[in-house]
C-alpha cells in the first residue's frame, strides 16, 4: 500500500510517558531525529507530579489521552457519532473483530465494547491528525484498542512485542489475532520472535522483525568502575525483580566485604517491606533512593562498581543496557532474551533465577577482582554500542515504516 510519508505516525501505549518505559520516549525522540512526525497517544497519562524531568513533562503535555476524553459523555458521543458517519464500514468491521477476538465469558464481551468505544475516540483523533499508520508498544489492552482503531480507519498498524507479560494468558489477550492483523511486528529479541512464531502460521513469519530496545551510550561515562565496592540495583520494587534475593546475597557478603554498599533505585509496592527486611538484617549499608530521573540514574551508575538485576521474568531489560553502556559488569538472570544481551563470563555473569548461592558467588567474584569487573564492563559497553544503540535501532524501525509504506515486505529478520 502506497502512502504519503509526510503524514504522521501515531504511537500508542497504555501510559505515556512512564518512568519505567523511558525507552519508548527515547525511541520516539530518535525517530523524530530521523525525520518522522510522531504524535503520541496513550490510554491514560500519569500524574504530572510523578514525572522526573523536563523531557517527560514536555511529552506529557503533547500526548493525547483517550480516557480523559472518553470520561466526558458528550465528547465520547461526539467521537462515536463522527466515526459512525464517516467510517461506518470500518466501524462495523471493527465491531466484528472486537466481538470475534474477545476474551471468553460475559466479562470479555463487555470489555470488547469498552475497547471499541476507546478505539472510536482514538480513531477520531488519528483521523484529524491525518496519520498514515499506528505503532503500539506491548501486546496488552492498548494493542487491542489500537488494532480496532486501525480497522476503523483502514490504516496499517504494527507493534513492538516485548515479554514476558505479552506471553501470559495469550488465549484471553488474543495475542494471535493481534499478530495476525498487524502489518508487521517489531520483536525485541529472538526469544520474543520465537514466541510469536508459535502463534502464527508460517506464511506470517516473515513480518516478524528484530528491533531492539536501546539506550544512548554517549549519556553514560565509559570511565572504569570506581575503587569502592558499591553494588547497584535499578528497577520496580516488585516481586518479579528478585530484590529480597539480592538483600540476602548482600547479607551473606558483608563478612568478607565489610566496605561493600548496596543502593536500590526505584519504587513500587514492595518498598516498605524491603526496607523493613533490610532493617531486620541490620543492613545499614543499604540505601533506598526511590524513583529518580535518568540523569540521576547515570550518576548512580558512575558511582557503582557492579550492577545486579536478579529478576525472575524480563524481556531484555533496558536498565541492563544502561549499566553496560556505563561500562559496569552485570550480574543477572539467565532468562528469556537476556542471554542475547549479556554473555556469561564475557560481559557479566548469568545465574539461574532464584539461585541464591550462584548469585552470591557471582557478586563475590566481582567484588574480589575489580580488574575482572572493569574488563567485563568494557566488553559489555562494546556490545551495547554495536547492537543496542537507540539511534541505530530507530533507523531500523524507520526503514521498516518506509518499506511497508511503499508496499514492500522486507524479508530480513533484522535490517
Amino acid at each position: 500500500m502506497q502512502t504519503d510519508q509526510s503524514r504522521p505516525v501515531a504511537y500508542l501505549t497504555s501510559e505515556y510517558p512512564k518512568f519505567s518505559h523511558t525507552f519508548i520516549q527515547r525511541e520516539v525522540s530518535a525517530l523524530r531525529a530521523e525525520g518522522e512526525d510522531i504524535i503520541t497517544c496513550a490510554i491514560r497519562r500519569p500524574q504530572e507530579e510523578a514525572l522526573t524531568g523536563p523531557e517527560e513533562r514536555e511529552e506529557h503535555r503533547g500526548t493525547f489521552a483517550i480516557m480523559e476524553r472518553a470520561r466526558n459523555p458528550l465528547s465520547l458521543l461526539a467521537d462515536i457519532a463522527s466515526i459512525k458517519l464517516l467510517r461506518l464500514g470500518g466501524v462495523l468491521s471493527a465491531l466484528k473483530l472486537a466481538v470475534t477476538e474477545r476474551a471468553s465469558g460475559l466479562r470479555g464481551l463487555i470489555y470488547a465494547f469498552f475497547y471499541l468505544a476507546e478505539a472510536m475516540v482514538l480513531a477520531r483523533h488519528l483521523r484529524r491528525a491525518n496519520v498514515r499508520r499506528l505503532h503500539i508498544h506491548f501486546a496488552n489492552p492498548a494493542c487491542t484498542v489500537g488494532m480496532l482503531a486501525a480497522r476503523i480507519l483502514r490504516i496499517p498498524y504494527s507493534f513492538t512485542l516485548h515479554g514476558p507479560s505479552d506471553f501470559m494468558d495469550t488465549d484471553q489477550s488474543r495475542l494471535g489475532a493481534k499478530l495476525t492483523n498487524a502489518e508487521f511486528v517489531a520483536c525485541i529479541s529472538n526469544y520474543a520472535r520465537g514466541k510469536a512464531m508459535a502463534h502464527l502460521t508460517p506464511d506470517h513469519h516473515a513480518k516478524l522483525h528484530i528491533i531492539h530496545c536501546g539506550v544512548m551510550p554517549a549519556r553514560y561515562t565509559s570511565a572504569p568502575p570506581p575503587s569502592g565496592q558499591n553494588i547497584l540495583f535499578v528497577g520496580r520494587l516488585a516481586d518479579v525483580k528478585g530484590v529480597p534475593l539480592l538483600l540476602e546475597a548482600f547479607s551473606r557478603l558483608r563478612a568478607n566485604h565489610p566496605k561493600a554498599a548496596l543502593t536500590i533505585v526505584g519504587d513500587g509496592e514492595l518498598r516498605d517491606e524491603l526496607q523493613a527486611n533490610a532493617r531486620a538484617k541490620n543492613l545499614t549499608d543499604v540505601r533506598f533512593t526511590g524513583a529518580i530521573g535518568q540523569s540521576e540514574v547515570a550518576e548512580e551508575l558512575a558511582r557503582s562498581a557492579i550492577f545486579v538485576l536478579p529478576s525472575y521474568a524480563e524481556g531484555v531489560p533496558v536498565v541492563l543496557m544502561e549499566a553496560m553502556a556505563a561500562g559496569r559488569p552485570v550480574v543477572t538472570s539467565r532468562i528469556t532474551g537476556i542471554p542475547e544481551l549479556v554473555e556469561d563470563g564475557a560481559s557479566g555473569f548469568l545465574t539461574e533465577p532464584g539461585d541464591i548461592d550462584a548469585l552470591t558467588q557471582a557478586i563475590e567474584t566481582l567484588l574480589s577482582d575489580p580488574d575482572m569487573g572493569a574488563a567485563l564492563g568494557q566488553v559489555g559497553r562494546a556490545k551495547v554500542i554495536a547492537d543496542f544503540d537507540i539511534e541505530s535501532e530507530a533507523k531500523r524501525l524507520h526503514a521498516l515504516f518506509t518499506a511497508y509504506d511503499a508496499g514492500t515486505s522486507p524479508d530480513q529478520v533484522r535490517l
